[in-house]
């Protein structure tokens, strides 16, 4: 990484890390890796109002980290790319790998 570009993008970044710091955002994401799902879906899977979940979800549609799709009265939503499946499973991997107290 490039210091001019990753300095000139820190305050995105921080606004990202900050919008994925909410747990019920981050829950709606992963779930939306998983593959296109209909908000009422979504809302009854992960056991929140529907009226949440379509909060949470403008925000991460305006951060970029979703996308949706109709279909007929349905609208779907999912990951919006490959590199929001591919940050959380890096995340994820890094949280679980063992780590030693010395490095």
């Amino acid at each position: 990484m490039q210091t001019s570009t990753v300095d000139s993008h820190l305050p995105q970044l921080a606004d990202l890390f900050r919008l994925l710091g909410d747990t019920t955002r981050l829950r709606i994401l992963v779930t939306c890796v998983s593959g296109p799902i209909a908000v009422g879906d979504l809302a009854a899977t992960l056991e929140l109002a529907q009226t949440l979940v379509s909060h949470h979800l403008r925000l991460l549609r305006a951060a970029r980290l979703v996308k949706f799709e109709r279909q007929g009265k349905h609208v779907l939503y999912s990951a919006a790319d490959q590199h929001v499946s591919d940050m959380l499973k890096d995340m994820l991997d890094h949280i679980v790998e063992p780590h030693s107290e010395t490095e």
